[in-house]
């Protein structure tokens, strides 16, 4: 287990609302850079035109992506912006909802808004970084104390 303690005076709240068209991952890093994000969490609603989520396969050590190709509700989506090396990055999960109303939700890759995205961007004050993880490939939160 890993932890970091965040000095509350040096914390931010920002609401971000996305307009139809903007791509979502570049959107919250282009935010986080012109605001000086170093470490962030999220979470918000609305809806995409199409997203691209996908599913990381434990036995492949890769992701396997998931089209979305029609309109849908984002019920839920959250995460972090966090460093990786001098870059922001954003790791989030998308919780989708169909006209039939079904779900479909993981880990989201690209997605367009449409018409609205309503995003609560929490600055932690201070810098997350991600690093690489031998056993999974992945790039994972590191604790540490600032």
């Amino acid at each position: 287990m890993k932890s970091q303690t965040f000095e509350p005076a040096r914390r931010r709240d920002f609401l971000l609302v996305l307009d139809g068209g903007d791509e979502v991952p570049k959107a919250l890093t282009e935010f986080a850079g012109q605001n000086a994000i170093a470490g962030a969490s999220l979470h918000g609603i609305g809806a995409f035109a199409r997203a691209t989520i996908a599913y990381w396969n434990p036995q492949t050590r890769e992701y396997e992506e998931i089209g979305v190709d029609e309109q849908v509700e984002v019920l839920s989506i959250s995460g972090s912006l966090a460093t990786a090396g001098q870059e922001i990055k954003l790791h989030a999960h998308v919780t989708l909802g169909k006209r039939d109303g079904s779900t479909i939700g993981g880990h989201l890759v690209r997605a367009t808004v449409y018409p609205t995205l309503e995003a609560f961007i929490q600055d932690a004050g201070d810098r997350l970084v991600r690093e690489k993880d031998p056993a999974t490939g992945l790039m994972l939160l590191q604790g540490s104390s600032s």
